[in-house]
């Protein structure tokens, strides 16, 4: 779909428009299919470590994609902007290729697992977990207060992320006057944060999760509390900081760092509520968590569209602090960290 964007851009808006459907209908399969597997290749107690570790990934393609699209679009080839495109497109179809001959659905299935590995994973995650695919109790699903809280979480941790990753540029444009290359850049530093902090707060997750220390829900509510409240303040500092630059940069940097916290608590949840349900959650969780992604634009959009100015962008980052404080008010209250009793 990114390769053929550049072309169907010179012919028609709709083209566009319906490649990044088809887009997000193949993107929107990846998450669940990511947690069916980490289910099955992940020992219970590493878990904090695994997910954080994997989802990595997104904020260095986030980091990459942002400052290499800002140089691409000024000193690119196919006319600037076009090349962003096509070098995004080309390393998806070399991943994909590296990904089908690597990966298979679970230990079980893998044709080139040794014998003593596959015996790990069957003591460490057990026989039944490894290889069964029980009916899904939607009813229990739906009506389960741990997961309404935790698609709470995700909702309010998408807003703040889409608020920089979809936003972030236009705010250095139009508040502090970057030009496209150092707003590339700009947007790009932030999310370098989670280099440090995502290994680091699986890490310090799982220490704490350990036996004779804290339980799983007390780590995942502590996480998510301190995460969105912390972070929420953070934004409404930015909106008063001023124009100077490095210290907007480092306040950001500071914010995705915070978030990290609270997507640590999170985003390995599906997992503590219901590994054998874990990629059916993620489809849920993620598929309304996702609703930030177009209500965010089309919020930002409605509070600046007039004037773009640091005034109307402290409107943006006090409503994205206010959202913060709610998920961790809900998270505090009915989130869980235990396995459900529908989850075998």
């Amino acid at each position: 779909m990114s390769l053929l964007t550049p072309t169907a851009a010179r012919i028609h808006i709709g083209l566009v428009i319906a490649l990044r459907v088809l887009s997000g209908l193949g993107e929107g399969v990846m998450l669940p299919g990511a947690y069916a597997l980490i289910a099955r290749w992940s020992a219970p107690q590493h878990r904090s470590t695994v997910v954080t570790v994997v989802f990595l990934g997104n904020d260095s393609g986030t980091a990459v994609g942002m400052f290499l699209t800002g140089v691409l679009c000024d000193h690119g080839f196919a006319g600037g902007w076009p090349s962003a495109f096509y070098v995004f497109g080309m390393i998806g179809c070399v991943w994909s290729v590296a990904w089908f001959f690597l990966c298979h659905n679970s230990p079980q299935t893998h044709p080139r697992i040794s014998t003593a590995e596959l015996e790990y994973w069957e003591r460490t995650i057990g026989s039944e977990d490894l290889a069964g695919h029980p009916p899904t109790p939607w009813q229990k699903i739906l009506t389960s207060l741990p997961v309404w809280a935790l698609v709470v979480a995700f909702v309010v941790y998408l807003w703040g992320y889409y608020t920089f990753a979809s936003c972030l540029p236009q705010y250095l444009h139009d508040v502090l006057g970057v030009n496209m290359t150092r707003n590339g850049l700009f947007s790009a530093i932030p999310f370098l944060a989670s280099l440090l902090m995502m290994p680091a707060c699986g890490a310090v997750a799982d220490w704490l999760r350990s036996p004779g220390r804290l339980s799983t829900t007390v780590v995942r509510k502590s996480f998510c509390v301190f995460g969105f409240i912390i972070g929420g303040s953070l934004l409404v500092v930015i909106g008063y900081i001023g124009c100077d630059r490095p210290l907007t940069v480092a306040t950001l940097f500071a914010f995705i760092a915070i978030s990290d916290i609270a997507y640590a608590g999170a985003v390995v949840n599906q997992l503590d509520l219901a590994p054998l349900h874990a990629g059916k959650l993620t489809g849920l969780t993620e598929t309304i968590g996702n609703l930030s992604a177009i209500a965010v634009p089309l919020t930002v959009g409605a509070m600046t569209y007039q004037r773009s100015t640091r005034e109307e962008w402290q409107k943006v980052f006090f409503l994205a602090a206010g959202i913060q404080a709610v998920g961790a008010i809900v998270f505090l209250i009915f989130g869980s960290g235990k396995r459900q009793s529908w989850a075998d």
